[in-house]
């Protein structure tokens, strides 16, 4: 048996050792350099750096990709147009996984706190328990230090790695929400959308989606859904809902509003949609309300760093699209909002209704001017750094410094964790 890997970042050297470990023959490829080549190659990996053609000369049982390498990369489209199918590293880990449940996580925004809230409530379970997919650890690095324990885990799963899905079969899955995002990576926003929709695809029966009926895109484009569907909302009657300051699952109270710590209305659909996932996978109502209550939320999502003369500082460096940051700015009043960053070709102009709680704007990164469209006097910098500078220097007591960007991190940091940590610093110093 012969498997490629493409692409060696975390998950993909993960994933060859997995494979190797089954008895497959792995070729490992990258484009740069790999760390852990002789790691790798002493366990009877082949590691090519620079997608060698010698690669296309072979036939393969199985290819796996990297999510974040598009299909329009010469060397993926080559074994794509041959119609191979193309994996990503979880649907692979979990074929080796025959005693794992899962519950999967996707949506433009919320799925990381959501995850990160669920594997919380999962380790009521079993400490072993985790999240993972798009966060953690890959899911290979799990298999192949617990092949046969009984894990319930909780996945995210990114638009990229939805096309990697084939077999993947949760028990209760959601997608949280649908607004513009990664329109460089494909082709039409209907293809963005489309690829969130597989996260069900293999459900039947007992098994739920939660459906999220607040929004319109999400209720447009889930259908043929073959399992339990179970309706939420804050607005309208549904399964899982709001009453009283309480949140409840088919009229059974889940959490009371006290019990949640984290601000804002988005976090209040994240805390709702990991309770009620939690709920299916057994998790007793009492431990929800424990863990909700010392849950301080996620890095780089609304992260509180500091306090400085009476004006806090706020890392949202997750917010990477504008409805993420559209939800940090409902969270807060007199902000001075630093932004900018990689063009993902979203736009701007959805974020301008939710203007009013900004007393000021400092942008930095490739797309200052595209967004000065929607706040002209809008200062702007070149760096990060330089934005923070001129936030702190015009900054009152009671106002608040948000980091929350709308655009990936791609042009002056490798990813939003760099980013995040480089603005908790530079805070710090402050």
């Amino acid at each position: 048996m012969k498997a490629l890997v493409i692409g060696a970042a975390l998950s993909g050297v993960a994933c060859a050792k997995l494979l190797n470990s089954k008895g497959y023959e792995v070729y490992l490829s990258d484009q740069k350099e790999v760390k852990e080549i002789k790691e790798l190659e002493a366990l009877g990996i082949v590691v090519d750096v620079g997608h060698s053609d010698y690669l296309k000369n072979m036939d393969y049982d199985l290819i796996v990709k990297n999510p974040g390498i598009p299909y329009t990369a010469p060397f993926v489209k080559y074994f794509s147009d041959k119609g191979y199918f193309l994996y990503n590293e979880i649907e692979i880990a979990l074929k080796y996984a025959k005693n794992y449940r899962y519950a999967a996580i996707t949506g433009t925004n919320g799925k990381t706190t959501t995850s990160s809230l669920l594997g919380a409530f999962l380790k009521t379970l079993n400490p072993l328990n985790v999240a993972g997919g798009n966060i953690g650890l890959p899911i290979s690095d799990i298999v192949l230090k617990y092949p046969e324990k009984p894990l319930t885990l909780a996945l995210e799963i990114g638009a990229f790695q939805a096309l990697g899905l084939k077999d993947f079969h949760p028990l209760v899955s959601v997608c949280t929400n649908l607004t513009p995002d990664h329109l460089n990576y494909f082709e039409s926003l209907e293809d963005y959308y489309a690829s969130k929709m597989r996260i069900y695809q293999n459900q039947s029966g007992d098994d739920w989606f939660l459906l999220n009926i607040d929004d319109e895109e999400v209720v447009r484009h889930a259908k043929n859904i073959k399992c339990q569907i179970i309706t939420y909302s804050l607005h309208k009657k549904a399964d899982l809902y709001l009453e009283d300051e309480k949140v409840k699952l088919f009229d059974e109270t889940l959490f009371t509003l006290d019990d949640l710590k984290l601000p804002g209305e988005h976090n209040l659909y994240n805390a709702m949609v990991a309770s009620a996932m939690a709920k299916k996978l057994g998790v007793k109502t009492k431990d929800i309300q424990k863990v909700l209550r010392d849950f301080k939320g996620v890095k780089h999502r609304l992260e509180f760093v500091k306090e400085i003369d009476g004006v806090k500082y706020f890392n949202d460096s997750k917010g990477t699209n504008p409805d993420a940051t559209i939800n940090a700015l409902k969270a807060f009043k007199n902000i001075i909002l630093l932004a900018g960053g990689f063009d993902k070709h979203t736009g701007f102009e959805e974020v301008k209704p939710y203007l009013s709680n900004v007393k000021a704007m400092c942008l930095f990164g490739e797309t200052k001017y595209e967004i000065q469209k929607i706040y002209p006097e809008a200062s702007i910098f070149e760096t990060m750094e330089e934005a923070l500078n001129h936030a702190h220097a015009i900054a009152k007591k009671g106002d608040v410094v948000l980091l929350s960007p709308m655009c990936a991190s791609w042009d002056q940091f490798p990813n939003f964790e760099k980013r995040g940590e480089a603005f908790v610093k530079l805070v710090r110093k402050l």
